[in-house]
């Protein structure tokens, strides 16, 4: 794929997920020139443990760097400016003089700290914590999962304490390494996934981390998620390219969905689904088991979102093939499921590491109801199709919820991206539940697009983000074909079978 790079502005997203590595070569219109993927190691050392080698981490993304810029025919000296988005809440402490991890990255899946979550709470330090953070207390957030290596790996707090050691979310291990060591760095949508980083002061709060016992020198440097993060060394691509943009993956997706204002909803499809709605300057605290985080911030002033968590999405599909054995290949479910006309009454709750948001429901297990002698695997499978909808509905309405307590007008559409986004049938599914247009956008890739867009800002690429939202271009748009009566009926069916799965 060669291009005539004299007149060509590329911008290089590194999109660091829980599954893979992949790097993106976009041009200056927002489309994609190269891409290239490699999968990570998935290390589950006991039930409930989820963990990566953060060196993998590491070689992967820069092995996918270097591909992706061979593919489009372009050197690193092509590229303008390199963005960066990451897996959130996933935890790595490193030697500053030994560059090597002294434990495993611990993935935001990950429940160990749950006991450390429980201990915050009976200290009634929750309320303070929502407060600051905007978050609830958690296992899923990083803070604890930090405290977790520090008490528990040989030597680690002393070290900490010494200042030998240094703390981050995967993308300040991604840009401390492509810096040689010279940016200690992240963004405040990273930063705001830790339960250590007060968000509306865009600041690591002294409290939180004297309550956790960690020291503050191991904590990176927050910055806006547009700004100058560093400069890639040039050894490991070629050329040097400046580091212009950061954003946690969702934060990173709502910024490539172009929802910079508020009210704007974006819901990703990926092996969870998380739905971000756009609240503007104003940190909106959830009555209904939402959290506030910040969104990506294209400059000093603060911008907030509220967000819902589903922890398996188009996991669920993964579980049908490899679990039931009832796909051979993930693509083929829809197949499957359009052999019957609807689920038959089968429901199933995938709540196999508990429920998200807006439930939070940690001892939740995963449940199949409503059998009958007439179910067949393809119920079964249309049934966890629908459960990524389902799953997601409740997420839009608890959003609703807060919006009408706060006299807010109501959301009018939902713009999708991810992997499972592609699955027509669960579109529409999603859009008869909601009873409002669900919208996909041409490129759904807006994880890595935000990513770009955000390391375009900072470095002159865009003059703002009234530009980048006339890049945006809906793809399809699917509209509801039920009257709301349908959808009212099929969430009290799925509410009753949550009910079942959390007794």
């Amino acid at each position: 794929m060669l291009h005539d790079n004299k007149t060509m502005t590329y911008i290089l997203a590194l999109d660091q997920g829980t599954s893979s590595s992949r790097s993106i070569v976009f041009n200056q219109a927002g489309q994609i020139v190269s891409m290239a993927q490699q999968e990570i190691t998935q290390i589950y050392p006991q039930p409930g443990w989820v963990e990566h080698d953060p060196m993998q981490i590491w070689q992967t993304q820069l092995a996918t760097a270097v591909e992706a810029l061979a593919k489009a025919g372009i050197t690193a000296r092509d590229v303008s400016a390199l963005g960066i988005t990451n897996q959130r809440e996933t935890s790595v402490v490193w030697n500053k003089k030994t560059g090597q991890p002294v434990y495993n990255a611990i993935v935001w899946q990950d429940r160990r700290a749950e006991p450390a979550c429980v201990r915050l709470r009976e200290q009634g330090l929750a309320d303070t914590i929502q407060r600051k953070t905007g978050l609830l207390v958690d296992a899923y957030f990083s803070g604890t999962k930090l405290q977790w290596i520090l008490d528990n790996v040989p030597e680690a707090r002393t070290q900490a304490e010494r200042g030998e050691l240094l703390f981050g979310t995967v993308d300040s291990w991604l840009m401390w390494k492509l810096t040689g060591g010279t940016a200690h760095v992240t963004d405040v949508s990273n930063a705001s996934r830790t339960m250590l980083f007060n968000i509306h002061r865009n600041a690591w709060d002294v409290e939180l981390l004297e309550a956790l016992r960690i020291p503050a020198h191991i904590m990176p440097k927050a910055l806006a998620s547009s700004a100058s993060f560093g400069e890639v060394r040039p050894e490991f691509l070629g050329a040097s390219i400046p580091i212009g943009g950061v954003a946690g993956d969702q934060q990173s997706a709502l910024f490539g969905q172009a929802c910079f204002k508020a009210g704007m909803v974006k819901n990703t499809y990926g092996t969870g689904c998380f739905m971000l709605m756009h609240t503007g300057g104003h940190g909106m605290q959830s009555k209904n088991g939402l959290i506030t985080t910040s969104a990506a911030q294209a400059d000093a002033h603060t911008q907030f979102a509220i967000e819902g968590s589903v922890f398996v999405g188009g996991a669920v599909v993964q579980w049908l093939r490899d679990g039931l054995g009832a796909i051979k290949h993930s693509n083929e479910v829809q197949a499957l499921a359009e052999t019957v006309p609807d689920s038959g009454g089968v429901m199933v709750v995938p709540a196999f590491t508990g429920l998200g948001a807006p439930y939070w429901k940690a001892d939740a297990r995963g449940s199949i109801t409503g059998l009958t002698r007439g179910s067949t695997v393809a119920h079964i499978a249309r049934a966890a199709l629908e459960s990524i909808a389902f799953q997601s509905a409740a997420l839009l309405q608890a959003m609703g919820r807060d919006l009408a307590q706060s006299g807010a007008e109501p959301v009018r559409e939902l713009r999708v991206d991810g992997g499972a986004c592609v699955n027509d049938l669960l579109m529409q599914f999603q859009a008869d539940l909601l009873g409002i247009d669900v919208v996909r956008p041409e490129v759904v890739e807006t994880t890595a697009l935000g990513a770009a867009y955000l390391a375009g800002l900072s470095t002159g690429i865009y003059s703002s983000t009234d530009e980048i939202g006339q890049l945006w271009r809906v793809q399809r748009r699917f509209t509801p074909q039920h009257a709301p009566a349908y959808a009212t009926e099929l969430m009290a069916q799925w509410e009753h079978a949550v009910r079942k799965t959390v007794l």
